[in-house]
């Protein structure tokens, strides 16, 4: 009888007798069309985004308790291994390969990365070559689950966690993904405009969190508690900061005014996120705090992803402030409540993205970038909004439908939930043996 703990092992030593036997060697010269600096953009782009994950990772590995730093900061890392594999194996095909109905794409298409190296670039990024394209939407796959991380931090079982990044990964960030990013997806169709992913990464992020943190309960040391290390926060917003240029003008694809101007924006609607976070704070008699600036930062970075390129500096002002203030009412909201989401993901991601989406069909502009077919509301013209909010409920409410179905599947499989012992001893200890 196989242990139960050795079945990913196994798994493990399937996927690399399938890489031996589906070499993907390229069948044509590949001789395509490209532009060197675009090339050398988008090579510069991807490791930008990568190195957003271990930011990820200091910024919630310093909010936690210390008895649980490693753990957390693990859940991160462990992402850029466990999605690597399965983007290579049958995930890019989910997202980027044939549609089946607009929702999901065809597993097969580019099956163990067969026709990616060679491809054809994608319609989207036609002067870099299609690998290079499928290596950058790589990196937005990894960080995405260990967004979620903050959700249900010291409370976990580290191999149930991988379990449902795994689950999380086909059942929704892949249609989620599929259905806004592919032309023939259901949410393109519709007139849904995603620059970078405030729908595709930090709304299903932060709306899987939200059911993450409902489903699992309080933890059993609920309330505040001290951060482990405020450095490490501020060390991990930097690094976000700084990857979040990639992220946001990478996704232009090109070495152009369009990646300008949305690293632009991404620039000044994190500093006004930050600033508006530390006053709003102010005038309720909250002294200014390095925490406070490191969270009201990400969450104007959030908020302007969906609207990156699509909108004008002035306006990626806008979006910073206004989803600095909800998302900090939000974090109130939230406190008050029951819903132990220990780095309060959903208010800050969820809702960050939530309102950058709304906000991109109120501001977005044909003059900005050509693929805008209508106007954003503020010009006069309602066909996007609309769009917009269609899509936002449809896509919640997908999204937290189907976490919670994962949620109880990869419960019933192997148990979510930490013990009370392991629990009250720390993840880093009861998980990995280490500690800090």
């Amino acid at each position: 009888m196989i242990k139960k703990t050795a079945i990913p092992f196994y798994f493990m030593v399937i996927i690399v007798l399938m890489a031996l036997f589906f070499p993907s060697l390229p069948k044509n010269d590949g001789n395509y069309e490209y532009n060197g600096a675009d090339i050398a953009w988008m090579l510069t782009s991807t490791a930008l985004v990568l190195i957003m994950t271990p930011g990820l990772a200091y910024f919630y590995g310093g909010m936690v308790r210390k008895k649980n730093v490693i753990s957390t900061m693990l859940q991160s890392f462990i992402c850029m291994a466990v999605v690597s594999v399965i983007w290579v194996v049958f995930g890019f095909s989910l997202v980027f390969g044939d549609s089946i109905g607009g929702f999901i794409g065809n597993p097969m298409t580019y099956f163990m990365f067969d026709h990616v190296i060679d491809g054809k670039p994608w319609v989207g990024a036609p002067t870099i070559p299609f690998a290079l394209f499928a290596m950058f939407q790589l990196k937005f796959a990894i960080i995405t689950p260990a967004l979620i991380t903050g959700a249900f931090a010291e409370r976990i079982r580290f191999t149930s966690y991988i379990l449902f990044i795994c689950l999380f990964f086909v059942f929704i960030y892949a249609p989620l993904a599929h259905a806004t990013w592919h032309p023939d997806g259901l949410l393109f169709k519709l007139g849904v405009l995603d620059f970078a992913g405030g729908t595709v990464v930090h709304m299903s992020a932060g709306l899987t969190a939200l059911a993450s943190a409902i489903y699992l309960k309080q933890g059993r040391e609920p309330g505040h508690h001290t951060p482990a290390r405020v450095t490490y926060v501020l060390l991990g917003t930097g690094m976000l900061w700084f990857g979040w240029f990639g992220f946001n003008a990478g996704s232009a694809f090109s070495a152009s005014s369009l990646a300008s101007t949305a690293l632009s924006t991404t620039m000044t609607a994190s500093a006004a996120a930050a600033l508006t976070w530390i006053f709003f704070d102010a005038i309720r008699g909250t002294k200014p705090s390095a925490m406070g600036t490191c969270i009201g930062l990400v969450v104007g970075l959030v908020a302007i992803t969906p609207a990156a390129g699509f909108v004008t500096v002035p306006h990626s002002l806008v979006i910073g402030a206004v989803a600095a203030i909800v998302s900090r009412l939000v974090v109130d909201w939230r406190t008050r409540s029951k819903v132990d989401d220990t780095l309060d993901v959903f208010p800050c991601h969820g809702v960050g993205g939530i309102v950058g989406m709304i906000l991109t069909g109120v501001f977005a502009h044909k003059k900005i970038n050509g693929v805008v077919e209508h106007n954003g509301l503020f010009f006069g013209e309602i066909t996007l909004f609309k769009a917009h909010i269609i899509g936002l409920f449809a896509s919640a409410a997908f999204i937290l439908i189907v976490a919670f179905l994962l949620l109880k599947i990869t419960d019933l499989i192997s148990p979510l939930r930490a013990s009370e012992e392991e629990e009250l001893l720390g993840m880093d200890i009861s998980q990995h043996a280490e500690k800090l």
